[in-house]
């Protein structure tokens, strides 16, 4: 356990000071690196067991409206799930819209910041939760076989918040650190991230053994006032074109 916590640790913090270094005047004039928003993304390091790495101004405002401009005409009421464990309206981006070039620029961002292939990942889900409206703790790796079949399991997320001037609806991980958060107005045990618009939460559902981290849990803390609107892309183990 120790020795795959220090290979954790160190595999991080390559990958975050590589993406760090390469923030230089170099790049100024770089197409990939302004497609990447080298200098502009800032990663922070919240937890190591889970691995979770907040990625502040990881998209631009614009980006965020862009994601917000899509989804709201085709917003559902989240299904599949019972009402008193998620309640949201939602949609996925279509395999159409997952060509244009802002979205390819956001999911070539989330492919170098999580180091997994674009082919691996789900199609973007966007969410919109109003007042009292939540998740509860959940994880994102699935029990079943079914889910399995296409890609393989899912070993990391990342989740983008769209929107700002949120009260609650901060993303709550009860088994990370060791301390309180708030988490929708009340204070619970474990680590909580506010909602800030452009930050993006990268955690694993994996780790390198290839089994489950049970401690990867989380959940959408209750939303208190405004309109909490978040993007999630899934990776998956194998492409899941």
């Amino acid at each position: 356990m120790v020795t795959t916590r220090i290979i954790f640790g160190l595999l991080t913090f390559v990958t975050v000071g590589m993406i760090i270094v390469s923030g230089f005047s170099r790049w100024e004039n770089d197409h990939e690196a302004k497609m990447l928003r080298i200098g502009f993304v800032k990663p922070e390091i919240v937890s190591w067991a889970p691995r979770i790495i907040v990625l502040h101004n990881f998209l631009s405002s614009e980006e965020c409206d862009y994601l917000k401009a899509i989804a709201r005409p085709r917003l559902q009421i989240s299904t599949g799930i019972k009402s008193n464990v998620r309640t949201s309206s939602g949609m996925f981006l279509s395999n159409e819209e997952r060509k244009y070039p802002i979205v390819q620029a956001i999911e070539k961002r989330i492919s170098v910041f999580s180091q997994v292939p674009v082919e691996n990942g789900e199609l973007v889900q966007v969410l919109r939760y109003e007042q009292n409206q939540y998740y509860k703790p959940h994880h994102d790796y699935f029990s079943d076989t079914f889910n399995l079949k296409r890609g393989g399991q899912r070993i990391a997320t990342v989740l983008m918040y769209l929107s700002n001037n949120v009260e609650g609806g901060e993303t709550y991980f009860p088994m990370a650190g060791t301390g309180e958060c708030s988490c929708g107005g009340q204070m619970v045990k474990g680590l909580s991230v506010k909602p800030n618009k452009g930050d993006a939460v990268l955690f694993w559902s994996m780790g390198l053994d290839g089994k489950e981290d049970p401690t990867s849990i989380h959940g959408g803390c209750k939303v208190l006032s405004g309109e909490k609107w978040s993007a999630t892309k899934w990776m998956r183990q194998k492409t899941t074109n």
